[in-house]
C-alpha cells in the first residue's frame, strides 16, 4: 500500500554530531543523492537505514521530535487519489511537475509517514559489519491497546502477531521490510528503535568503554546490566535489549 520501506528519518538541527553519534555505535554512511536542498546524510547497520536531516521537520507539519517512517511509492502522483479514496488523507502533498514528489500523512496516534516518488540514497554494495546495537528489531510506538492504530497498519499490509510480555509488553507488526511494534504508553511515552543480541551484556560493556552514555529512563522491568537506553543526539531513543533476534 505505502510501497517500499526506505528509512527513519531522524530531524537533527547539527547533522554531524548525529552522524559521528551513529558511527560511533558501528553504523556506517551510505552515498545520498541531491534530491533534498538540506544538508542530509544516510546511515546503515545492514538491516535498517536511518536519513538524518538537518532540517526542522515542522516544514510539513510533522513533529520535529519525532522519528518518521519513509516509504517509496514510484508513481506517487498516480497513487494519491487511490490512497484517499481508502481513508489515507495525505496532511500535505508536493506532487507538482517540477517537484520531488511526495505525501505526508500520520497514523491515527500521530506517527508521521512518508511517501516519495523515488529513493533517496544509494543501497549498500557491500555487507554491513554488525553494530555496537546488536540486531535490529523493530520500530516500537507507544500505542498498545490502541485499535485504530493496530488497524491503520494492518489495512498498509502489516501483519498483527500475538502481543508479546516479555522483554516488555509489546504487540509486533511485521511485515517483508519493516517490523513494528506497539508498545505501553507506561513503559515509555516516546517512539524507539529496538535492537536484539544474546551477548548484550558484552556490547554494553564496549559501550561504556567507548564513552556512549546510557539514558537513565530505561522502562520499568529491565535488568540495567544486560539491558540500556540510549539517547542520539537529535532525540531519537535507542532500547538495546538482551535477547534473540
Amino acid at each position: 500500500m505505502f510501497g517500499r520501506f526506505l528509512e527513519i528519518s531522524l530531524a537533527s538541527a547539527d547533522i554531524a554530531a548525529s552522524v559521528q553519534f551513529y558511527e560511533r555505535l558501528g553504523f556506517t554512511q551510505l552515498t545520498a543523492n541531491d534530491s533534498w536542498a538540506h544538508p542530509y546524510g544516510v546511515l546503515t547497520d545492514g538491516h535498517v537505514c536511518l536519513g538524518v536531516h538537518q532540517r526542522s521537520e515542522r516544514a510539513h507539519g510533522a513533529n520535529a521530535t519525532t522519528p518518521v517512517l519513509s516509504f517509496v511509492l514510484p508513481e506517487l502522483a498516480a497513487h494519491a487519489r487511490a490512497l484517499s479514496e481508502r481513508g489515507f488523507e495525505a496532511r500535505s502533498a508536493l506532487l507538482g511537475e517540477t517537484d520531488f514528489h511526495q505525501l505526508h500523512l500520520s497514523d491515527p496516534a500521530g506517527q508521521d509517514i512518508t511517501l516519495l516518488e523515488a529513493r533517496t540514497f544509494s543501497p549498500a554494495l557491500r555487507r554491513q559489519r554488525e553494530s555496537l546495537c546488536g540486531w535490529f528489531s523493530a520500530y516500537s510506538m507507544p500505542a498498545l491497546g490502541n485499535e485504530a492504530v493496530r488497524g491503520f497498519w494492518e489495512r498498509v499490509g502489516f501483519v498483527a502477531l500475538d502481543e508479546q510480555e516479555q522483554p516488555l509488553p509489546n504487540l509486533p507488526l511485521v511485515s517483508d521490510h519493516l517490523s513494528l511494534a506497539l508498545h505501553a504508553t507506561r513503559a515509555m511515552a516516546a517512539p524507539m528503535l529496538v535492537f536484539t543480541d544474546p551477548a548484550m551484556a558484552e556490547k554494553l560493556a564496549l559501550l561504556d568503554a567507548a564513552g556512549i552514555e546510557r539514558s537513565a529512563e530505561l522502562p520499568r522491568g529491565l535488568d540495567r546490566n544486560s539491558n540500556a537506553l540510549l539517547e542520539a543526539p537529535e532525540g531519537t531513543l535507542l532500547l538495546l535489549l538482551a535477547g534473540e533476534p
